[in-house]
């Protein structure tokens, strides 16, 4: 299906069909503030499967970041923030950013790398914060990559539509996306470091 969501007014009808198809253990593709990406809900494990399956990835190896509403949905899966770090998370979020943090033990055990980090975004996107706000937990993210060399991601929903209409239950129309990745920030250590250079600028 090919739903058509506003992105600056966002219909209540339609945000209930998507957060009822990640409930039933959907996999949607959405909109985010930067790229088009593929979801599911963090605690469906048959959804996180076909996620792993679809982008040709073994679900131990894949880096996927968890995108909460707002920063109160950090602590329930994230170790202390230390002051400089969640004063840098909260002038950048919502925002471009992936944050790396120590992940704390209610991360999904499918999730829980030997490092114990967790990828986290707060995307400054109506249409995907409404969803997970009213799901009620975060989603896993995974950008969609376009196979042509010269551009990186797809923007296009309607291309993006065509290639995966059969392989996921859901693909949001919300607008052209970016081809720009988010900017990733690891946390993890007393030295805050950038690790990729993105759409977000410090």
């Amino acid at each position: 299906m090919l739903l058509r969501i506003h992105p600056e007014n966002p219909g209540q009808r339609n945000i209930s069909t998507v957060v009822e198809c990640f409930k039933d253990g959907g996999v949607v593709i959405f909109p985010t503030d930067t790229i088009y990406a593929m979801g599911c809900d963090i605690y469906k494990t048959r959804a996180l499967d076909r996620v792993a399956q679809i982008k040709g990835i073994r679900i131990e190896k894949a880096n996927f970041s968890f995108l909460c509403h707002d920063l109160s949905q950090l602590s329930d899966f994230t170790k202390p923030i230390g002051n400089e770090v969640f004063k840098l998370m909260k002038r950048t979020l919502p925002g471009p950013f992936t944050y790396i943090l120590n992940a704390n033990n209610n991360v999904p055990r499918l999730f829980q790398s030997k490092k114990k980090t967790v990828g986290i975004r707060i995307p400054d996107n109506k249409i995907i914060t409404e969803i997970i706000r009213q799901l009620g937990n975060p989603l896993t993210s995974s950008s969609i990559h376009d196979e042509d060399e010269i551009i990186e991601y797809t923007t296009d929903p309607e291309l993006i539509y065509e290639k995966y209409e059969k392989l996921v239950d859901i693909v949001i129309d919300g607008g052209f996306g970016d081809n720009e990745p988010s900017t990733i920030i690891d946390c993890t250590s007393d030295e805050i470091i950038v690790v990729r250079e993105g759409k977000g600028r410090l």
